[in-house]
């Protein structure tokens, strides 16, 4: 298969809650611009519609978005709204809260308890939804997250949210919020060059319980939120080559094998971008290839 053919259907499939997705999605936060929220050149918007509707056309099913993923004139959420709505029925569209931002974009805060209804409500509403399919609380350095993460089951038990998870978290947060109300998906930073104990941790304990991990940056990796530049690993750049990709498809088709619960989640506001990724769904890397790419990991731990 080629960029042309392949859909997000190649990867396979994982269901999150009650939902059933393809395990290759789309991360919304480099629609707004060139690098994520305000550091890069704020992105042209009909390009940024045409990727959504473009990644729906190849399969993708999957959207992760955040209300404080935002430029100085482009906002994920209102993109998503202007290009999908009405959604189809088969789309899962996430969002996070916790972090935000202030009127003029600088980052605020974490948000108390109390104030995350209103971090919900406002992705329903710049989203467009009566509801969300899935709320992932972010932590934000806290030693607990049993207030943050129960006043979301609240909302849940309200109908404002379908399911749960949590994002940036350590293995005893999982299991603490598990004691409040079921967590269908985690979101931790992970990629073949951002290598820690606890996410490898976190990742196992995802697989042998059902539940989802979606691993943010996977493509990014040491470069995090700025737009990726400079050469890559050598063996990324060799296994690229050997067959005839990029070294981002590498990197996605190396998340994809890390288990069948792993999402991939690759975020883009290049239409020609989103062909590649869509078509790492239908790359299979050897077992040698992936011992290679596994060594990176090692030298690269943390």
């Amino acid at each position: 298969m080629t960029s042309q053919t392949t859909t997000a259907a190649a990867a396979g499939t994982w269901t999150i809650g009650d939902l059933t997705v393809r395990r290759l999605g789309l991360g919304a936060m480099r629609l707004t611009g060139s690098a994520a929220f305000h550091l890069g050149t704020p992105s042209d918007r009909d390009r940024s519609l045409t990727v959504l509707r473009t990644a729906i056309e190849r399969g993708v099913d999957h959207i992760d978005t955040a209300a404080f993923y935002f430029s100085r004139l482009r906002s994920a959420n209102e993109l998503i709204n202007r290009a999908l709505a009405p959604y189809p029925d088969d789309l899962l569209i996430a969002t996070k809260v916790g972090p935000h931002r202030d009127l003029r974009g600088d980052w605020a805060t974490s948000a108390r308890p109390d104030e995350l209804r209103g971090h919900v409500e406002e992705n329903l509403r710049q989203l467009g939804r009566d509801h969300l399919d899935l709320v992932y609380l972010r932590r934000m350095r806290q030693d607990s997250i049993a207030d943050h993460f129960g006043a979301l089951a609240d909302l849940r038990t309200a109908g404002l949210i379908r399911h749960l998870g949590v994002s940036e978290i350590e293995p005893r947060h999982l299991a603490e919020a598990q004691a409040i109300a079921p967590v269908v998906a985690v979101q931790n930073r992970y990629a073949l060059d951002r290598a820690a104990a606890d996410p490898d941790e976190v990742l196992r304990l995802c697989g042998d319980q059902g539940i989802a991990f979606v691993p943010y940056y996977a493509v990014a990796g040491q470069h995090g939120e700025n737009a990726v530049t400079g050469a890559d690993h050598d063996e990324v750049r060799a296994v690229a080559h050997a067959h005839g990709v990029s070294a981002a498809q590498v990197r996605i088709a190396w998340t994809l094998s890390r288990g069948p619960h792993v999402l991939a989640i690759p975020g883009t506001g290049n239409p020609d971008h989103l062909a590649e990724n869509v078509a790492a769904a239908g790359l299979t890397l050897t077992a040698d290839e992936l011992r290679r790419l596994d060594a990176v990991r090692t030298t690269t731990r943390e």
